[in-house]
């Protein structure tokens, strides 16, 4: 067989996924023009609401997921050299990982300073503004625009999250994952907006420290997935529920061929597809020649396109850190 034709670490996708890749990107770029105009009218609206500011922050921060999500996809089409021999898939990977530090570091400095305010007893006080001849509280103008802008991410975030299970992207998820809780920061921010027009001027900084524990809870969460991920842990299905299916198919399949006696296999989660190590024990110790390891392995890469990178190992018999299967 020429080597050119043994496939390992191909990029194209199916066609199903490609076209539901086109629709992620396109959403992906509608969440970006939303955030633009969220974090300009926020901006414009803010005043002294550490809650606002909170909110504010969490837009800026809203934007990385979506950037990290268009750059790694544009990374990892790129075919495997020999700089890179496992291919460019890690950058999924890597585009969660950044995402998650920056919602970290974030959710701590915000946590802090909003905790800083209210053990200090800050108050916050919100003027006036001139609209159009008319002299308006600016808290009603902060309330109308957090009211605007929290239903279209929870929109967003329910249609990337159907997308991100299909194309196997935790980047995506993430982003999905967020956008979905987003309501509750204009929530947040309208009852702090609100506590200060009312006196209540703790209820602000309380409203601050929601948000700001909603930023980092999200940042912990990936962060752990994605370090989890780099070092090579069981691959999990798309939201790290549990560990994924394909695994034991892959298994299953390999255990039905008339050659094999038992088989074990290591599957890492490579960004949105997988790299797996099947080591198979030979039926009667006779060793399988490369037509039927070729045949075996090609049949394994045709279960599923997540399956990119799969190698057959015959052995005498199976490590100890892969499930049998006989």
């Amino acid at each position: 067989m020429n080597r050119s034709e043994v496939r390992f670490g191909q990029t194209e996708l199916p066609e199903r996924q490609v076209e539901v890749l086109r629709r992620a990107v396109r959403l992906e770029w509608i969440t970006i023009g939303f955030l633009a105009v969220t974090v300009t009218l926020v901006f414009l609206v803010l005043g002294n609401s550490q809650a606002m500011k909170a909110a504010w922050i969490e837009d800026l921060l809203s934007f990385i997921p979506p950037l990290a999500f268009l750059i790694a996809i544009r990374v990892n089409r790129r075919r495997p050299t020999l700089q890179h021999p496992y291919g460019y898939h890690r950058s999924v990977g890597v585009g969660h990982l950044v995402a998650a530090v920056a919602l970290t570091t974030m959710g701590t400095y915000l946590i802090v300073e909003s905790g800083i305010g209210l053990l200090s007893g800050e108050h916050p006080t919100i003027g006036t503004v001139e609209l159009f001849g008319a002299s308006i509280w600016l808290g009603w103008l902060m309330i109308g625009v957090m009211a605007m802008t929290a239903v279209p991410p929870v929109l967003l975030g329910r249609a990337k999250l159907k997308l991100a299970r299909e194309l196997h992207n935790k980047v995506l998820y993430a982003d999905a994952d967020m956008n979905k809780a987003d309501w509750m920061t204009a929530v947040g921010s309208i009852v702090g907006v609100t506590g200060i027009g009312l006196g209540l001027w703790w209820l602000d900084a309380a409203a601050a420290l929601f948000i700001a524990s909603g930023i980092l809870r999200d940042g912990l969460k990936n962060l752990r997935a994605a370090i989890v991920d780099l070092m090579d842990a069981r691959a999990t299905t798309f939201d790290e529920a549990e560990p994924h299916p394909l695994a034991g198919e892959i298994d299953a399949y390999l255990a039905g061929l008339p050659w094999v006696s038992a088989v074990g296999s290591r599957v890492r989660d490579e960004g949105h597809v997988f790299h797996v190590e099947s080591f198979v024990v030979p039926r009667d110790g006779r060793m399988p020649s490369l037509d039927e390891l070729e045949a075996a392995r090609e049949g394994c890469v045709e279960l599923d396109w997540k399956v990119q990178d799969i190698v057959l190992v015959p052995v005498r018999e199976l490590p100890i850190v892969v499930p049998v299967s006989e």
